[in-house]
C-alpha cells in the first residue's frame, strides 16, 4: 500500500527516512512529481525503472538542495556555472560532466559519462532534499510514457501499490518538466520544458543550439513516444472530425480548453490535468487546436507531438 505524507516536519523525516532507506518516494516539484529514490543505491534506482516500466537506456535526473552540493557529482563551470546562477533553484535541468568519483549508481546515467542535475523551486522540496542529505534520483511519478502527475492524486492513480509514499504538496504551478540544456561543446536545448528558452538565451547571451535529428538519447524526455493519453492524439486542428473529442486552446468551443484567453503559461498549468480528464471521460479520439511555437508554447508542442507519436 502506498502511504500519503503532508507538509509537515513529522512526514518530511519520515519521506527522507524511508529515501536513505532505500526505498520510492514521489515528492513534488514545481513542475510536476518526482519518483525519488537514493541515487546512490543500485537496488533503489532499480526498483524506480521497476515501477515505471521505464527502458533502461533513459538516463534520470538527480535532485539537489544547493548548487554547492552539485560540485560533489558533476563539473559545474563556465557557462554553466554562471546559468545556474542565473536560473536555479528553478525549472530548468543542466547536463553536465560526470565526476569519476560521484558515487552514483550507473543506472541513473544509463552509461553516459554525464549527469542530468537540477534544484527544485519548490520549498517543500529542497526540505525533503535537504534532510535526505544524498541526491535523489527523481524521474516523473508516473508509469513510464503516460502523461506526467501533477498531483499527489495522479501519481496514487498511476503508480498506487508500486511505490512506498507520496508526499502530498499539493498541485505543481508550472506543471511541465524542466527545460533542459546540455554544453556539448555548446549550450544546446536538449528539451524544452517550464522555461522559455528565450529567457535562457538572455542569460546565456545567444540562441541555444538544437540537436540533430535522431541524436543519441543523453537526457531525459527524448523518447519518440512519451506523456502519451489513452486516446490517439491528432495535433492542429481548427476542425475537428466527427467522432474526435478537442483540446482547445484560445477562444474555440471545446469540452476541455488549454487557456481559452491563449495564455500560455496556463495552457502548459493545464496540459496533463486535460489529458488525464480526457483518460477519465473515455476519449478515444483526441483533436487538438493549434498551438504557438513560442515562449513555452516551445515546451508545450514538444509533449503534445510525444503525445501523438506511434506507440
Amino acid at each position: 500500500m502506498t502511504r500519503t505524507l503532508t507538509e509537515t516536519p513529522d512526514d518530511v523525516a519520515e519521506a527522507a527516512r524511508l529515501l536513505r532507506q532505500g526505498r520510492l518516494v514521489a515528492f513534488p516539484t514545481e513542475t510536476v512529481y518526482g519518483l525519488g529514490a537514493d541515487a546512490t543505491n543500485d537496488t533503489a534506482v532499480a526498483a524506480i525503472y521497476e515501477a515505471k516500466g521505464r527502458p533502461r537506456f533513459n538516463p534520470l535526473i538527480i535532485h539537489l538542495p544547493d548548487i554547492d552540493s552539485v560540485h560533489r557529482y558533476a563539473v559545474l563551470d563556465g557557462p554553466a556555472l554562471a546559468l545556474a546562477r542565473a536560473v536555479w533553484p528553478g525549472a530548468m535541468t543542466l547536463v553536465l560532466p560526470l565526476r569519476r568519483d560521484a558515487g552514483l549508481s550507473p543506472l541513473v546515467t544509463a552509461g553516459l559519462d554525464s549527469v542530468a542535475v537540477r534544484l527544485p523551486d519548490l520549498g517543500l522540496a529542497r526540505r525533503l532534499l535537504a534532510a535526505v542529505g544524498r541526491p535523489v534520483a527523481g524521474p516523473s511519478a508516473n508509469p513510464s510514457g503516460r502523461v506526467s502527475p501533477t498531483t499527489a492524486q495522479h501519481v496514487i492513480d498511476g503508480l498506487g501499490g508500486r511505490i512506498d509514499a507520496v508526499l502530498d504538496g499539493g498541485a505543481c504551478g508550472v506543471g511541465l518538466e524542466s527545460t533542459i540544456v546540455g554544453f556539448d561543446p555548446a549550450p544546446t536545448l536538449l528539451r524544452p520544458g517550464g522555461i522559455a528558452a528565450e529567457t535562457l538565451a538572455e542569460h546565456i547571451g545567444a540562441p541555444l543550439a538544437r540537436p540533430g535529428v535522431n541524436t543519441q538519447i543523453t537526457a531525459p524526455g527524448q523518447l519518440a513516444s512519451h506523456y502519451a493519453p489513452n486516446g490517439t492524439v491528432r495535433l492542429n486542428v481548427t476542425a475537428p472530425e466527427p467522432g474526435e473529442t478537442l483540446l482547445g486552446f484560445g477562444p474555440v468551443g471545446a469540452s476541455l480548453n488549454l487557456s481559452p484567453t491563449g495564455d500560455l503559461a496556463e495552457a502548459a498549468a493545464n496540459l496533463f490535468r486535460h489529458l488525464r480528464r480526457l483518460d477519465d471521460m473515455g476519449v478515444s479520439r483526441i483533436a487538438v487546436s493549434p498551438v504557438p511555437e513560442t515562449g513555452l508554447g516551445l515546451a508545450i508542442n514538444d509533449r503534445l507531438r510525444r503525445a501523438a507519436a506511434p506507440r
